[in-house]
């Protein structure tokens, strides 16, 4: 459950008024839909659960400190790493405002983090002002959900692909085309980057090693430059 926060510090007001959920909103304004939000704070310790699969999510949570980590579990309760959330990011946002709220993901503390969380039902109804910035609020969150469904949509894409390779490559590409450039970084170390495409991290390595051997790709923990694309 974390331990809720009452000294809260002005940084942490800070990291919700830059975050995309609150784009276009003038700092005073934020502070002051704070309350109206009903935002709360608490403190979670490294691999303490957050949300539970099967919970019911009514508040959307935004990471203010450290990370999370959105994970799967099977059957057999081996784990996949879905997604990491940053400081500044919101997640349960797709759960919280949907109609029946179950959470089929769990939702951990990828290391000591402190969370957000807004009340989903004084996020959606504009409050009794009916101010600017609380209409501009809910379109910045409908924005938000629209893009994770992009981002979702991009790792099936990775994930269809049949070997490791194939699903390494695809993930570079899209990186390579999201930056610009045949040179970037990725947001994953070795371990993160297998989690998210679903493979074992030893095969990873190895053909990450192999692809660099052939000249396929360069990279330097994790800065990878693309070389030969016609060898995709």
């Amino acid at each position: 459950m974390g331990r809720i926060l009452y000294d809260i510090s002005q940084d942490y007001m800070g990291v919700i008024q830059k975050s995309r959920l609150f784009s276009g909103i003038e700092p005073d304004e934020a502070n002051g839909m704070s309350k109206c939000l009903e935002i709360t704070f608490r403190e979670y310790d490294k691999e303490e659960v957050i949300f539970n699969e099967g919970d019911k999510i009514s508040k959307i949570g935004m990471v203010i400190q450290g990370n999370v980590s959105i994970e799967k579990a099977d059957y057999w309760g081996n784990r996949h790493i879905m997604t990491y959330v940053s400081a500044g990011e919101i997640f349960g946002e797709a759960y919280a405002c949907s109609n029946d709220k179950t959470s089929n993901v769990e939702v951990v503390a990828a290391d000591k983090c402190i969370v957000a969380f807004l009340d989903t039902y004084k996020v959606m109804t504009v409050c009794s002002s009916s101010c600017q910035f609380h209409s501009k609020l809910i379109h910045n969150l409908i924005y938000m959900l629209a893009d994770r469904c992009v981002v979702m949509n991009e790792k099936i894409t990775h994930l269809s692909k049949r070997s490791t390779k194939e699903k390494v490559l695809s993930y570079l590409s899209a990186r390579a085309a999201k930056c610009g450039s045949d040179e970037f970084d990725i947001p994953f170390n070795r371990q993160q980057l297998a989690d998210y495409l679903s493979v074992d991290r030893s095969a990873m390595s190895a053909e990450l090693s192999r692809m660099k051997k052939n000249g396929e790709i360069d990279f330097r923990k994790n800065h990878f430059i693309i070389k030969c694309r016609d060898k995709q």
